[in-house]
């Protein structure tokens, strides 16, 4: 948008930059940094060799001779969101470096304190979440090329190869997809307070056709992912110590608290954007997977916790679009919330393949899983067969969640 563009109201830009929302980007950190200062080279150095280091398992040796670093050199958001990411790459391998029977009860000092330190000044917990997985762990191949899966790789990474940074850029293909509709939420409700009817049809419009585009994004999955993989080696990267039986008593940070600490694992749930469309759209889910929802909100950056909660504040899109009386508008919200079961439903069918589909043939076959999945392959994780790496039980859980969405239809 030019400047001096839009005199007569806030151009868009001002509103998404309030929450550290990007125009182009969403959701998505713009254009992460690779690499940081000098001083942090013993964390950088492990971080870029986690795979070899787990597959060898010298990951733990090589943790305990790192320096202890201070974080005082770390300046401004895109530091620290390195520093975050890196340091939660480390900690998931060190933590399940031997699978889920060879945890460990403390997190050495030499990372534990940097990383809380890091966490604090970010308002993001001590634990890889969506935002260091996805959001802030990307970079383009070629800068002048655009944002295609051909053109990105991952800044960070763990076992699982080709399968791992597959998994990891269609999530963030599917968070490219929803700026459009990220957008639309803020014409919708500028919208509303203006009585401008004409723009709400458009804002609905454009946000059914986002969600439309996340599934299609997320349909990519299938081409990228090898389900063997995911299940057998990746998956335990991303699991926490809170609901997890592997680590029934959570995790001491050493040098920051005596007592052990339980946070959850990177979650689809804690991604922001489907929490706002729920918000926008009046969708009301069950007391318990309201609660978790709302508990994976505590791992989003703070401005996109705000962003949700602005939002659940506006006035209500539904009421207003019942009081109309108006059958386009009418039909416009319902195409919202039925684009957004359906992504729910494909998400349920994503899971299933990956995580059931897949737990069946390594009980079957885990030799030839193991052969597959290379040879850092351990045990693949028996805790959380029935949950997801959140901690949550992920089909009552994704099914009850569907299920609500597509009652919050008008013509439901």
């Amino acid at each position: 948008m030019e400047a001096g563009e839009g005199t007569e109201e806030t151009p868009l830009p001002l509103v998404l930059t309030r929450f550290q929302l990007s125009e182009e980007y969403g959701f998505l950190l713009p254009d992460p940094l690779t690499e940081l200062p000098a001083p942090y080279g013993p964390w950088m150095e492990i971080a870029h060799d986690l795979p070899q280091l787990i597959a060898s398992h010298r990951l733990r040796s090589q943790v305990h001779q790192m320096p202890q670093l201070s974080t005082r050199h770390l300046r401004g958001r895109e530091e620290l969101h390195l520093a975050h990411l890196v340091l939660s790459f480390i900690t998931m391998g060190y933590l399940w470096q031997e699978g889920e029977e060879g945890t460990v009860k403390v997190l050495p000092q030499n990372l534990a304190v940097p990383f809380w330190e890091v966490s604090q000044a970010l308002g993001l917990p001590p634990i890889l979440s969506h935002t260091d997985f996805v959001l802030a762990n990307w970079r383009r191949k070629n800068p002048n090329r655009p944002l295609e899966i051909e053109n990105l790789d991952t800044i960070i990474s763990l076992p699982g190869g080709e399968s791992l940074r597959g998994f990891i850029l269609v999530t963030l293909l599917v968070e490219k997809a929803a700026v459009p509709g990220i957008k639309a939420i803020i014409q919708a409700i500028r919208a509303i307070l203006q009585l401008d009817e004409e723009t709400l049809h458009k804002a609905l419009q454009e946000l059914a056709e986002a969600i439309g585009d996340m599934s299609k994004a997320l349909k990519r999955m299938h081409d990228y992912v090898d389900p063997a993989v995911f299940y057998a080696v990746i998956r335990i990267f991303l699991s926490g110590w809170k609901d997890n039986p592997a680590m029934p008593d959570g995790l001491i940070y050493e040098g920051v608290s005596d007592e052990p600490m339980a946070y959850s694992g990177g979650s689809a749930a804690q991604s922001t954007i489907l929490h706002a469309f729920d918000e926008l759209l009046g969708i009301r889910h069950s007391e318990e997977s309201t609660a978790f929802l709302h508990r994976m909100r505590d791992y989003m950056p703070p401005p996109h916790r705000a962003f949700v909660e602005e939002i659940h504040r506006a006035p209500s899109l539904k009421q207003h679009v019942l009081s109309s009386g108006d059958a386009r508008l009418c039909t416009a919200f319902d195409r919202c919330v039925s684009a957004l079961a359906e992504f729910r439903s494909y998400h349920i069918t994503i899971v299933t393949k990956y995580i059931t589909v897949a737990a069946a043939k390594a009980k079957a076959g885990q030799a030839e899983a193991g052969d597959r999945a290379g040879p850092s392959a351990v045990k693949p994780p028996a805790a959380l067969e029935a949950k997801g790496t959140g901690g949550s039980h992920i089909f009552s859980f994704l099914k009850s969640v569907r299920d609500t969405t597509r009652e919050g239809m008008i013509s439901a």
